[in-house]
Order: C-alpha cells, then structure tokens, then sequence
C-alpha cells in the first residue's frame, strides 16, 4: 500500500508545472519538516546546517519560492541548473536572510545582484528512491554542472545525540540557525513528515496578525504587542522582539510573522514567544 502511495504522490508532483502555469499561484509539492524529536537514532539520519535563505523548488525550467511565486533570477544563474528537478535553497550566508529574500521579490534582476548567491541543493523531489542513493545522485549531479553558485549541502552521518549536541552548538556558535535531518532510508514525501526535522536552539513558527495592542508608557502612541493565531488555531500574543521603528510600523492585519518560543505551556500556548520578522510574500 505504502508502495501505491508513493508511486501516486510522485505522479501528481509531476502534474505541478501543469496547474502552476495558470493565473493561479499554486505552491510547489515540497516535503516539510516536523521539530526534532528527543531520542531518535540519531545515526539513521544525515544532518546539515539549516540554512537561513528563501527555499526555492526548481522544476527544470523555472525556480518557484514555497509559495509558488516565481523567481526572476538572472539568465545566466538558471543556465547552470540542470533539467532535473531540485529542492533547496537561495542563501547569501549566515545572518543574511533579508538580502536573499529582497532579491527574491524583485521582477527585474540585476546580475551583480546575484553575484554571491547560491543554490544550495538538499535532494531530488522526483527520484523514487531513499535518501541515501538520492543524495549520491545528487552530489554527482551538482559536481558535473562545476559552476560556483550551485551547490550540494553538506550532509553526513553522526553517530549519537551528543555528537549531535556539539554540532548544534558549533554551527549557532558561528552564527548558523540551526540543523536538519534527513532519514537515510526516506522516500521524498510532498508532506510534513518525522523523516524530515529541524533542530534549534529554539523553535519557530509561523502565525497570522489579528490585531494591534496599543502600547503603555515608553511604548505609548505605538504598537505595544501583536493578537496572533498560529496554523493550530492558537491564539496569543507578541509582546517582545521588536524594535521601536516596528513598533511604530507593526505588520499589517491578515500578514504572516514569524515567532520563536522555548517549548509549549501546561496550558499548550508558545513559552517565552518572541517576534523574530514579518514573512514578506515570497
């Protein structure tokens, strides 16, 4: 059964460019990831730094953000791609997020722009096989195009959770966000899945803006906190994080923010949640 499933979820992610063509944006079939779960194997997966850059689907084609928006990259940058398809990421390095990400939104490109930019690949959406031989092909892949911009994440084998704990520490230590791990014997699934998780020193989320708190002293005639709803339903507040200019100009109600928190309440609402950056549209 488990075989059927795969073979048809690999069917429908080869219709995408088919309905992304239209008006309508519709988001690329990509495998999420799910919070590191405590106590795993650790040496059944492959670990690499998560990057902090805009994720980008390439359909052989086109490169498309999560969201499915387009992305004008520079002729040059997609010549060097080649026609199979690549889930990975858009990063100009550690702590430069905003940069990346304003690239991104432009419609007209400019090649100096993108003269730092690089397509860091982490598997093959379309091979019907686990991870371990997908990453193999991959890294064959990218070693034959030889152009400096596209590039094959680093991914390897630790061996326990301590080890696991030290290059936690080593890549925030340097100003990384934190690591992913990938299930060596996973098949590619367009879904949230515990074959893919991410971990960090403190967890994110994504939620929505449903109101402006007007703030008290130092903070009066501004924003003092954001009314949000998070993906679970879950309603609370934004108090901390900003600065005053984004007190001043809050996100816009019906925008999506992005918050980190230390674990959940015994009442199942966001520890310590703190804004961390409104999502742009992508």
């Amino acid at each position: 059964m488990e075989t059927y499933l795969t073979i048809l979820l690999f069917f429908l992610a080869s219709l995408w460019p088919i309905y992304a063509v239209s008006n309508q944006v519709v988001a690329p079939p990509l495998m999420l990831a799910q919070q590191y779960i405590q106590g795993i194997d650790v040496n059944k997966y492959f670990v690499s730094e998560k990057l902090d850059g805009v994720r980008a689907y390439w359909d052989g084609q086109q490169l498309y953000t999560r969201s499915g928006q387009k992305i004008s990259a520079p002729v040059w940058f997609l010549a060097a791609l080649p026609k199979n398809r690549l889930d990975g990421e858009l990063w100009l390095g550690r702590g430069r997020f905003d940069e990346v990400s304003g690239l991104v939104r432009r419609k007209k490109p400019k090649d100096a722009d993108w003269a730092d930019v690089r397509y860091m690949v982490y598997d093959l959406p379309d091979m019907v096989a686990p991870f371990y031989e997908r990453l193999w092909v991959l890294r064959t892949l990218v070693a034959e195009q030889r152009k400096p911009w596209l590039k094959a994440v680093d991914q390897k084998k630790l061996n326990s959770e301590q080890e696991l704990k030290d290059r936690l520490a080593q890549v925030v230590a340097g100003g990384g966000e934190g690591l992913m791990l990938r299930h060596a014997r996973a098949y590619y699934q367009v879904n949230r899945s515990n074959d893919l998780l991410k971990l960090k020193p403190l967890y994110d989320a994504e939620a929505t803006v449903l109101a402006h708190i007007p703030g008290e002293g130092k903070y009066h005639g501004m924003m003092g906190a954001l009314l949000v709803r998070d993906s679970d339903g879950r309603e609370f507040r934004l108090g901390t994080g900003f600065s005053d200019h984004e007190r001043r100009y809050p996100p816009q109600i019906g925008s999506q923010v992005t918050f980190s928190f230390n674990g959940m309440t015994n009442s199942g609402l966001p520890r310590f949640a703190r804004f961390l950056r409104q999502r742009l549209p992508e």
